[in-house]
């Protein structure tokens, strides 16, 4: 789903936030319907969600509540962003706890640009043998990808906006906004020049 209506920014947040991207009700909207797609895929076999710690929580949290089928939850802990807004050497900070051999995983991430994050985490989780996997991304920003990967379900294909809010952060701020915002240049753009 290609993005293109414009809401007014909350006064708190306007001296921050450009403007707003994605509304609260188009991503909830969006979500029902991926997670129409994604179940009838899976055709009710129970699956293991694996999600990528931390900023898809809130579209995890919507997503799944949204899922009429068995599943089991798991984390992933994975840093690759510093306080600025250049991707860093992948970290991984947590570990899965559940064992998803022979079983089918459906792996979540906020958003999918340079494909860094998922080029290196799919091997690892295809290393523990699952069934199959499949990956479910909020937002799909293909203008900015270096590796060649892409997800089996996208909610938004977006333009290369740096974008916070709905769990997508700046510098630890921003993921309690309840709508996908475009953040201001000066923002980053001051820690950029650090």
């Amino acid at each position: 789903m290609n993005v293109k209506r414009k809401t007014s920014v909350p006064p708190r947040w306007r001296s921050e936030v450009e403007r707003i991207l994605i509304t609260d009700e188009q991503l909830a909207k969006r979500i029902k319907i991926l997670a129409h797609e994604i179940e009838k895929d899976f055709r009710g076999r129970e699956m293991v969600v694996v999600s990528l710690l931390s900023g898809t929580v809130m579209f995890l949290a919507d997503l799944i509540r949204q899922l009429n089928l068995p599943l089991r939850l798991d984390f992933i802990g994975v840093s690759s962003y510093g306080s600025g807004s250049e991707s860093g050497e992948l970290v991984f900070t947590k570990e899965l706890r559940l064992d998803v051999r022979n079983r089918d995983v459906l792996l979540v991430d906020d958003i999918l640009d340079t494909g860094k994050t998922l080029s290196r985490v799919l091997p690892k989780i295809r290393a523990l043998k699952p069934r199959r996997i499949k990956t479910c991304v909020l937002l799909n920003k293909a203008a900015r990808r270096v590796e060649k990967i892409q997800a089996d379900y996208v909610g938004f294909e977006i333009p290369d906006y740096f974008v916070v809010g709905y769990g997508l952060d700046f510098a630890e701020r921003y993921r309690n906004l309840p709508f996908v915002g475009v953040l201001h240049p000066h923002i980053y753009e001051v820690f950029s020049a650090k």
